[in-house]
């Protein structure tokens, strides 16, 4: 009875190594594979060590002076203070120095640096960054440099041997391997668009911004966020993948900035029980409750009570992925729709329009506003646009303004949106702010 048992055991071992097999390479570069080694010396010298150095502002942790003199506590210092953190890239065009990486490993730096595998530091800046899918590019100005070819990650399927390749930690180049445990992972970020490849590959911190490679020594994915409870890796990771990447290089290479398509509708996800409600034959989809007038939308002859279930014959489940899918595609794109109105099914098609950006840096409009960020207003009745954060010690604070103010209008222009707001403080030198804090409104006055 072992006997047999042992035998069954073999059999089912020798099945899978067999069928595991299948997905590694026999070769890489005319040399036998006996182990990762020739992948990982090739691929290597295209990932890149990145240093990152900024200035944040300290407020005083025990308040302002009285306070402190009063309960006789210690005199720390405050004021501006430099930090710096590390992270990963991968060099993807060596002829013109253009390098991937994540957006939160650079987006806020001052001053980049970073360093080849030969230990070679170079100076490197920001080409263009996109925060919601946490890409960004940078670029650094040197000859002999080695290029990870770009893979189709579209072709990736769960079970598929990847190597990480990282600088978790600060300690350089480090290896880890695993499969590819899962595709199409969202819900990581809550204000996203994500399609994430999910990976037991270890990524730790510093990992981010690394390379996800397959077997084939193709980069497939951008390594971006692990779910942990204590910061260290537990076998789940999660690379941006590099059909999201590349096209966000892309748009950041031809214009500068990201151009996100709008398709210019309001939306709810629709369960069976909701589409029995409104008499749809449909299982899932995305119940259109609102159009935007002259948008996308309306041009292609949707209505209020469509239920979209496709989107370039790819299903749609949600309004999630829905806003996703749209949201990943480029302003312009002809997107073919299926969706159901009246019980029968109907297919248009919808040139996208252009998403505005959801959120506006105050230093990039006017120096008195440096330090706060402004986004749309949270609540759907409100008109103006809304303090999403303020720096402690910025010239916003210290011109009054707080998270959660709602700037309805400046120099007495009505503000609607951010490009309301960005168009009247680009191009007044003192603003009278009208802002609603709360059940109140106040006036600030900026220089």
């Amino acid at each position: 009875m072992m006997t047999t048992t042992r035998t069954i055991w073999s059999v089912l071992l020798l099945a899978v190594l067999a069928s595991a097999s299948a997905a590694i390479p026999d070769s890489v570069g005319g040399r036998p594979v006996v182990s990762l080694a020739p992948l990982v010396e090739a691929a290597s010298p295209a990932v890149v060590n990145i240093r990152v150095s900024q200035t944040v502002s300290r407020g005083h942790p025990f308040g302002d002076d009285a306070f402190r003199r009063f309960f006789g506590l210690p005199d720390v210092p405050s004021g501006p203070r430099e930090v710096a953190s590390a992270g990963s890239g991968v060099i993807v065009d060596a002829e013109r120095g253009y390098i991937l990486t994540n957006h939160h490993v650079v987006g806020d730096a001052d001053e980049i640096q970073i360093s080849l595998i030969d230990g070679k530091l170079l100076d490197a800046e920001i080409v263009g960054s996109d925060p919601a899918t946490d890409i960004a590019v940078i670029k650094v100005d040197a000859e002999g440099l080695t290029e990870m070819p770009i893979g189709n990650s579209e072709t990736a399927r769960v079970g598929d041997f990847v190597i990480a390749i990282g600088n978790p930690f600060g300690l350089g180049h480090t290896v880890t391997s695993g499969i590819i445990s899962a595709l199409g992972r969202t819900g990581i970020s809550r204000d996203g668009y994500e399609d994430f490849i999910q990976t037991d590959a270890s990524i730790n911190p510093g990992n981010s911004g690394g390379a996800l490679v397959n077997m084939n020594g193709e980069l497939i994915g951008i390594n971006s966020a692990i779910i942990s409870r204590s910061g260290g890796n537990v076998g789940i990771g999660f690379a941006v993948p590099t059909e999201i990447a590349s096209s966000i290089m892309s748009q950041i290479l031809d214009f500068g900035e990201i151009r996100r398509g709008l398709l210019g509708v309001g939306i709810q996800t629709i369960d069976a029980e909701m589409a029995k409600a409104l008499d749809a034959d449909v299982e899932r989809g995305a119940l259109i409750t609102n159009i935007v007038p002259n948008s996308a939308a309306e041009e292609a002859g949707l209505e209020v009570g469509d239920i979209i279930i496709e989107v370039n014959e790819e299903a749609v489940d949600d309004a999630s992925q829905l806003r996703n899918t749209i949201g990943l595609l480029r302003s312009g794109d002809n997107v073919a729709i299926k969706y159901v109105r009246n019980s029968k099914a109907r297919s248009t098609t919808a040139q996208l329009g252009q998403a505005q950006p959801e959120q506006l840096t105050g230093a990039d409009i006017h120096p008195g506003l440096s330090g706060a960020t402004f986004a749309a207003a949270s609540a759907a009745s409100e008109n103006g646009v809304e303090v999403a954060e303020v720096e402690p010690g910025s010239p916003a604070a210290q011109r009054g303004l707080r998270p959660g103010d709602v700037i309805t209008a400046v120099n007495r222009n009505r503000i609607g949106d951010l490009q309301d707001l960005a168009a009247v403080a680009q191009n007044n030198r003192i603003l009278f702010l009208l802002v609603q804090r709360g059940d109140r409104s106040l006036m600030l006055q900026i220089r």
